[in-house]
């Protein structure tokens, strides 16, 4: 009897429905610079002429266990947005604007419902961050995700001037630490808060926080944020000397990546609140300050560090949302120090 790749649990018809289906969601997405086609082997994008030096910045990343609040929720519009918000703001700490962007996706069993929406988020959050979504690949592979599982992840490739390359060197003793909130968890420490609240309390994703307002869900699912206006409006004005995104390791060890040598950051705690999900998380997980705030961002999703004297300048700007100061540069070893806990 002969056998079918289909007999293997890999569906060719499929894969080729969801690309059909998700052709114009990635046509919205470009510009005059984007020279391939959907299906080409390879994406192709012109440099912009308009850089002297231009640097390429790259990055890649995950969305992480969210997607599995995602699977439980049935909601799969919102991880795309944050794989594409996470990596622009990854490139953005170099001071880079994105070009475009390219994603992968496994299922143990492609759904193209789901693939559809998945897309959907990623053109959303690509149009929003004037970036071309030039090419991806979905994988079906039984027997190494379950059924109804999938992974997401991706790449982005941006530009920056040479002269404007953002690396932290120039940071000294006296600077000052300012902060843009994050949404929520953003996309990290999510083993841990899917431990406390499905596993330990028992919660479902359509049950409401006990004393929040918002259901498992809606909390969890927080898209991240992408800081791109405000810093690109805050570069206009002010001599940024670092950027830190923080994502995994949260401030303790996101800040330190972007210290010269003979430097440290002391962060007052005291001089923000931090959103609801980190308080619950905090006293139902019996978590102590320390481990919070080396696993969760807290409530900040991108620092930035400038001398004293650019601070009016950010006083002055209009951001969705409005930065405020954490804390100083000190001498010291490179580590950050938290204060006022």
């Amino acid at each position: 009897m002969s056998s079918r790749y289909s007999d293997s649990g890999v569906d060719i018809d499929s894969a080729n429905e969801a690309k059909r289906r998700i052709g114009k969601l990635v046509k919205d997405t470009w510009g005059s610079e984007v020279l391939s086609e959907i299906g080409n082997f390879g994406g192709l994008f012109s440099v912009p002429s308009d850089y002297s030096e231009p640097v390429l910045v790259s990055s890649v990343d995950g969305v992480g266990t969210k997607l599995k609040v995602a699977v439980m929720a049935s909601k799969h519009n919102t991880v795309g947005q944050d794989l594409v918000n996470h990596c622009v703001n990854d490139i953005l700490v170099q001071g880079a604007r994105p070009l475009f962007f390219l994603d992968y996706m496994a299922f143990g069993k492609l759904d193209v419902a789901i693939v559809e929406e998945l897309v959907k988020g990623l053109a959303i959050a690509c149009k929003e961050n004037g970036c071309a979504l030039i090419g991806g690949e979905t994988a079906e592979m039984p027997g190494l995700y379950s059924d109804g599982e999938y992974d997401l992840a991706g790449a982005i490739v941006g530009i920056v001037e040479k002269s404007r390359v953002i690396d932290g060197s120039n940071i000294k003793p006296g600077d000052r630490v300012w902060a843009f909130p994050s949404s929520g968890l953003h996309t990290n420490g999510y083993s841990l808060a899917r431990k406390i609240i499905f596993s330990e309390m028992g919660l479902g994703v359509s049950d409401t926080l006990p004393g929040g307002g918002k259901t498992v869900a809606e909390e969890l699912l927080e898209v991240h944020r992408s800081y791109l206006p405000e810093i690109t409006s805050m570069m206009e004005t002010t001599d940024i000397k670092g950027i830190a995104h923080i994502t995994g390791g949260g401030l303790l060890e996101n800040i330190p990546r972007i210290l010269p040598e003979g430097c440290s950051v002391h962060i007052d705690t005291s001089l923000w609140d931090p959103p609801f999900i980190f308080k619950f998380l905090m006293e139902k997980g019996n978590i102590s300050v320390q481990e919070m705030f080396r696993v969760f961002n807290m409530g900040i999703g991108m620092v930035v560090i400038v001398s004293q004297d650019e601070e009016n300048r950010i006083r002055e700007g209009k951001y969705r949302w409005a930065p405020f100061v954490i804390g100083e540069v000190v001498k010291g070893r490179g580590d950050v120090v938290l204060i006022g806990i």
